[in-house]
């Protein structure tokens, strides 16, 4: 990179980190193969990878993690919970976040798009995976544990990427070989790994 262009660089660099307050997504990088960097708050490539983090949205997430705000109590559900992910090796913490993200606890949560239930199961998910009734609490969550096993084992372990499969599907994180850059998909990453962790604390 020539001197002319670096400095090209650091003034957008400065420019970048001057506006972080008032950031509203997160900052990602990459140089390419002629050492020109690359910034974007809304990457459409892999290469892109995440640069400065938006303090307001993680301020956020960390604050809002309240399970007065859930449809019905969570204690209610403990026992299928711990029965499910005893069953198929699930961490405790990630099933209850997933539902708390999914359905708030709220076994009748019915979405825009035909998901159902606690775990929000696509009709066609909860056929392959033998649920006659995703209404049904104990159906839904072995249903849905049952889902994150599988996409747990396809990732050899990594749950960000078994988390953005769960919301964007198999299918766009093959075709992005990550997580999808979809602001809901990265959101909802962000939020189930947040709440997980409120769970592990409490």
């Amino acid at each position: 990179m020539t001197r002319g262009v670096a400095i090209v660089w650091f003034a957008v660099l400065g420019a970048v980190v001057l506006r972080i307050p008032c950031a509203t997504a997160d900052i990602y990088r990459y140089e390419d193969d002629e050492g020109v960097v690359h910034f974007t708050d809304a990457p459409t490539d892999k290469r892109f990878k995440v640069f400065m983090r938006d303090l307001k949205k993680d301020r956020r997430l960390r604050t809002t993690f309240k399970l007065a705000g859930c449809a019905r109590n969570p204690e209610e559900f403990e026992p299928i919970i711990d029965q499910c992910a005893l069953e198929y090796g699930v961490e405790k913490s990630l099933v209850k976040a997933v539902i708390h993200a999914e359905s708030g606890y709220n076994p009748n949560a019915l979405s825009r798009k035909g998901a159902s239930g606690l775990m929000q199961l696509m009709p066609q998910t909860a056929r392959d995976l033998k649920v006659s009734n995703s209404f049904d609490p104990r159906e839904n969550i072995r249903g849905g544990v049952r889902y994150l096993r599988f996409l747990l084992d396809t990732f050899k372990g990594d749950v960000t990427m078994a988390l953005a499969a769960y919301n964007a599907g198999l299918s766009r994180v093959a075709q992005y070989g990550g997580v999808p850059p979809y602001q809901e998909t990265r959101t909802y990453v962000d939020k189930v790994l947040s709440y997980r962790k409120s769970y592990q604390t409490n």
